[in-house]
């Protein structure tokens, strides 16, 4: 079974050569090619990479930003279910998060397990060196991707976007945190 940490990890820069990648998706395939760096350079989004030195190819990226968990009043079962996690002094009309906005891997590595390793990942990622406070993973999961979401353990926010493109999800980082024992 193919690892993350058999391939290079590198932030994507302005000076980053785009090597190939090629996934099942246009639209994140155009994303990495035409749209991340602009993202980058205009702090709106910021993108991993995860290289194969040996093929000199990208195998898998993902795109991270800001986000937030906010209160809807048309939401309220999902809003209640949200305060229930946190503790009375603390509860807001939003909570700070950071979105996924894209997660890809390249179709030569495609079934290898390697998506659910990058979310995981990302998991490590936030709560081992966190730079700023992020409660919540979210993502706007396209309908084709909610099954590989729901598997690693993303609930959803409503169920008004049932039949929708995308789906609103979320994944709670606290309990994440309390699992590995990591303190303060």
């Amino acid at each position: 079974m193919m690892q993350l940490a058999d391939f290079e990890f590198v932030q994507l820069t302005q000076d980053t050569p785009l090597l190939p990648f090629v996934s099942e998706d246009k639209d994140l395939n155009s994303f990495l090619e035409e749209d991340a760096k602009n993202y980058s350079r205009d702090l709106m989004a910021v993108t991993y990479l995860f290289i194969d030195k040996q093929k000199r190819q990208i195998m898998a990226y993902f795109s991270l930003l800001n986000d937030k968990v906010a209160y809807d009043p048309r939401e309220k079962s999902f809003w209640n279910r949200i305060n229930r996690l946190i503790p009375n002094q603390k509860r807001r009309r939003s909570y700070p998060s950071a979105k996924i906005g894209r997660l890809a891997v390249a179709k030569e590595y495609a079934g290898e397990g390697l998506g659910s390793q990058i979310i995981d990942y990302i998991k490590y990622f936030m709560v081992m060196n966190p730079k700023l406070g992020c409660r919540f993973l979210t993502v706007d999961a396209y309908a084709k991707a909610v099954d590989f979401y729901r598997k690693n353990e993303f609930d959803f926010f409503t169920l008004a976007d049932t039949f929708d493109s995308t789906r609103l999800m979320y994944f709670d980082l606290k309990p994440f945190k309390d699992h590995l024992g990591i303190e303060e």
